[in-house]
């Protein structure tokens, strides 16, 4: 499929491309795949067309963001990865068969886990209380936004269950949608499915007007970033869990009795960290856990590496698997002593803790959630 050049550079204001190749250098992933965002931007200021079938390249992208920042012209390079994506979505050809089976999912099934939609509240059980029900109480202080992944998957499920104890230990009038609640569609975007994308945030504010909530808070950094930012007008703000930890750390109504001797450092989400500029309260909830030694990685906050999760990479394999960046982020956490590489993203806890387990570092190094350690000292 053959994309016109110049309406896409004109849609994509490419033509304030200067061509310093700022974006493949800073690109983590153009280190070890042939992904050259500079190269495809070049063809769409000098060629009549840009032939997206066989890019298979554009799929290696994570979306972390690296190559928007560092543009001196405030040109998107992510944006043009997503905008090259839709073509080839559009057309039903060439789409990873794992990134083709999450979209089907998430548009029939609400979830892009392939899981039947009446057990996304099953993560509730065992808790040993109720969790309400936002549509049925038809009002809260907080609505507890799960997300696809927290909600089904059994390695983040504990997270998510943590959190709610939380909340609830504290005395936090919170609930969730139930099983109503769907996928909050900041993948999908990404992937290129911006129709798609579009109609989840429309059937969100029609279910919006059945209830009242004073906030959301959401597990996952990827819906946090689309509930804040591409979901306009909500009229509640959005927190990511580890920005509302510290609210209660503040007003007292998250205390630590027990200490957690551990030697943590901590890995940077790129939609919490890059896309949102959430560095500190990560770190403050961290350093409040008694008997935790922190130190951060050498390439922390605006440096810090993507884990590859992130932009749909969690079903596209890429050109290139024999080494990925969760190996890297890994090895540099060892090298640091750190005995827990702690993240707060469950795209980030699956890809880290499955490198640590390809490498053979289970003795040396853990993956925890931040939630799990605050968990460990209450």
């Amino acid at each position: 499929m053959k994309v016109n050049a110049h309406d896409f550079a004109q849609e994509y204001t490419l033509l304030e491309c200067i061509q310093c190749g700022r974006c493949t250098g800073g690109c983590p992933v153009s280190l070890k795949t042939a992904l050259n965002i500079r190269s495809i931007i070049y063809q769409a200021l000098v060629d009549d067309a840009i032939e997206v079938n066989g890019m298979d390249v554009l799929w290696d992208c994570t979306n972390c963001l690296t190559c928007t920042i560092r543009c001196p012209k405030d040109v998107h390079p992510s944006d043009v990865i997503i905008g090259l994506r839709g073509y080839i979505v559009g057309e039903g050809k060439g789409v990873p068969p794992r990134v083709r089976d999450a979209l089907m999912s998430a548009f029939t099934r609400g979830n892009t886990l392939g899981f039947a939609t009446e057990d996304r509240d099953k993560w509730t059980e065992g808790l040993g209380f109720e969790v309400k029900n936002v549509l049925e109480a038809g009002e809260t202080d907080v609505l507890f936004y799960v997300g696809c992944t927290p909600a089904y998957d059994p390695r983040i499920q504990p997270v998510t269950r943590a959190l709610a104890t939380i909340m609830h230990r504290a005395g936090i009038d919170f609930g969730t949608l139930g099983v109503d609640e769907m996928c909050c569609g900041n993948e999908i975007r990404r992937i290129g499915e911006s129709e798609g994308f579009e109609s989840m945030v429309e059937e969100f504010h029609e279910m919006r007007k059945e209830f009242q909530a004073r906030r959301m808070v959401t597990v996952s950094p990827h819906c946090y970033n689309a509930f804040r930012n591409e979901y306009g007008d909500l009229g509640f703000p959005v927190y990511h869990y580890t920005q509302f930890l510290v609210e209660l750390l503040e007003t007292g109504q998250l205390t630590f009795d027990k200490e957690v001797r551990k030697r943590v450092t901590y890995h940077d989400p790129c939609f919490l960290g890059k896309h949102n500029n959430i560095y500190d309260e990560p770190r403050q909830v961290l350093r409040s856990i008694p008997g935790l030694e922190f130190e951060d990685l050498d390439r922390s906050r605006e440096r810090s590496v993507c884990c590859e999760g992130g932009g749909g990479r969690m079903w596209a394999e890429g050109t290139n698997i024999e080494e990925r960046l969760a190996h890297q982020r890994v090895r540099d956490a060892i090298a640091l002593g750190a005995e827990v590489l702690a993240v707060s993203c469950a795209f980030c806890l699956l890809t880290l803790e499955d490198a640590v387990k390809t490498l053979g570092l289970d003795e040396q190094i853990q993956v925890m959630d931040i939630m799990e350690l605050v968990a460990q000292a209450t």
